[in-house]
């Protein structure tokens, strides 16, 4: 690979790490110096848009298909054929870069490892660049790892054992501070992407596969648009063949739920599907329509299964619009932890995930997630029931499946309504979640589910919401900053009883409990719990 030198306004503003010069090779600093000039300032437009379409909202309450586009949406066209390593991808599991999940989600047994640098990964400086050598390190087989507490050592199965790896660079709104050019903090995306494609993009097709992404938070087809044009750009830079690059879109926002032939049309030569991101996409719901009244008042976040009227028109519309156009419809997580002590607690729960696959292999999906290595036979089970020897489902083109714009914004639908508990099970959530994020851990396992930074912001949005909508809840109580104020004491003194003292001293509770009150009970709604978080983050 040939490359400018690198910038000398390149600052790497961190402690350095083990091993840390195998990333920030000069080379691979170029690249991502490339990126940043390139791309930047569009990512930055892009951004403006977003508050110019939240404004729009504000204003109607409403959303629709884009008459722009109509031409796209009428038009006879598919993204191209999915390569062989992407085209059976019934069972993905998630998590982070870590060592030992590396180890693991690649012996899973899973088709796919989604390895996150997103909503399963704190962003501390070591989080992103250990989390890129130990994808280096994987693919060239010198990874293992023993456990410190356990002695358990960690291997690598044989090649043809392991997961494809689908990685998921920052979205589009997160800052690396740690690293600067020309004066500024690149994108976390560029940072995340433009070391991961730089460094392994021929180490994986030598391997048979290819540079593979999840793209999150997209909001626009314009965003896939910029998408698209990074990966032209990098694949030129590099020497491969244009479509070696090829992305999977997280439909995790409201308004990308009624762009999505057109983000596939966008990423054509690079598009392998869409996800149905459930968590994302309810928290993408409450920001959107937080000043729309009563009828977009979401119930407690658990009462919002994937059956809801309002989140099956969002589901099959997906499938729908994948098959039409030729690409995979990937379902949503199944976050469940099983647990080593409790066996009815993973019979039900078990039970419930088996429930959950049988009906998006049923609805037409040809994959979905799970988030822990013992899930992985259930979904397969599901999705062999359907598919056979098929690698996907493709050909089913739901051509049955007609949604109105109304539809799939019909919050008012569900019967449901928020609960005192509710409210205490987003506090208790957020306050854990957000503790254990601020100290560099970004999948953390809550009450028997593992959470990421998607279930915290479901969680602080949804106290937002139901205090400025003034809920009452069924016991009479009436949702306000103060009750919310009491009850996250009240988790704050229930965890020290549970931990003890010098626990709790070591953590960060407090500054949880500070953050989560601030962006659920700030007159000004927080765009992502993210940005005010890395404030926070050391490291």
């Amino acid at each position: 690979m040939s490359a400018p030198a690198p910038s000398p306004l390149a600052i790497v503003d961190a402690e350095p790490l083990p091993r840390q010069d195998e990333v920030l090779t000069d080379a691979a600093l170029a690249f991502v110096a490339e990126l940043h000039r390139n791309f930047t300032a569009r990512r930055d437009e892009l951004l403006t848009r977003r508050q110019d379409r939240r404004a729009e909202i504000a204003r109607t309450s409403t959303l629709d298909f884009r008459p722009e586009t109509a031409e796209i949406r009428a038009g006879d066209w598919k993204v191209a054929p999915a390569p062989a390593a992407l085209n059976d991808r019934r069972v993905e599991i998630t998590g982070p870069t870590d060592r030992k999940m590396t180890i693991n989600a690649l012996n899973s047994g899973a088709k796919v490892w989604l390895a996150d640098f997103e909503d399963a990964s704190a962003p501390t400086w070591e989080n992103v660049v250990l989390g890129q050598l130990n994808l280096i390190d994987a693919y060239e087989r010198r990874i293992d790892f023993t456990d410190a507490t356990s002695g358990k050592s960690y291997a690598l199965k044989d090649a043809d054992q392991l997961a494809t790896v689908v990685m998921r660079p920052r979205g589009w709104h997160l800052e690396e501070r740690h690293l600067q050019f020309d004066g500024r903090p690149v994108p976390g995306a560029l940072v995340d992407f433009g070391l991961y494609f730089f460094h392994n993009a021929q180490r994986l097709i030598d391997l048979g596969k290819g540079p593979y992404f999840y793209l999150p938070k997209t909001e626009s087809y314009l965003e896939a648009r910029l998408w698209n044009d990074v990966f032209v750009f990098a694949q030129d830079y590099v020497g491969i063949p244009q479509g070696t690059v090829r992305a999977t879109v997280l439909i995790e926002t409201i308004t990308a739920a009624y762009e999505m032939e057109e983000i596939l049309f966008e990423l054509k030569d690079h598009a392998a599907g869409l996800n149905a991101g459930r968590w994302d996409y309810l928290f993408s719901i409450v920001k959107n329509f937080r000043d729309g009244g009563e009828k977009f008042v979401l119930p407690d976040r658990n009462a919002v299964t994937m059956t809801a009227p309002f989140m099956r028109a969002y589901t099959e519309l997906l499938v729908r619009t994948c098959h039409k156009r030729g690409a995979h419809a990937i379902g949503g997580m199944a976050a469940f932890i099983p647990s080593r002590r409790d066996a009815e607690v993973n019979k039900v729960a078990f039970e419930k995930v088996k429930a959950d696959k049988d009906r998006e292999a049923g609805d037409g999906f040809d994959g979905s997630w799970v988030a822990h290595p013992d899930l992985v036979p259930i979904a397969m089970a599901s999705f062999d029931a359907v598919l056979g020897d098929k690698p996907n489902q493709k050909d089913r083109l739901r051509e049955d499946v007609s949604v109105a714009p109304g539809d799939l914004i019909a919050i008012d639908s569900l019967d449901a309504k928020p609960t005192y508990a509710g409210l205490v099970s987003a506090v208790q959530v957020g306050t854990r979640y957000i503790e254990a994020w601020l100290r560099g851990l970004g999948a953390v396992a809550i009450f028997n589910l593992m959470e990421d930074a998607a279930t915290a912001e479901i969680s602080r949005s949804q106290i937002w919401q139901w205090i400025n909508a003034g809920v009452v809840f069924e016991n009479g109580e009436k949702a306000t900053a103060d009750l919310a104020r009491k009850v996250a004491a009240d988790e704050l003194a229930a965890i020290r009883a549970e931990i003890g003292e010098e626990a709790f001293a070591a953590g960060k509770w407090q500054q949880a409990h500070d953050l989560l009150l601030k962006v659920s009970l700030d007159a000004d709604y927080a765009d992502f719990l993210t940005l005010p978080a890395y404030e926070q983050l050391v490291g």
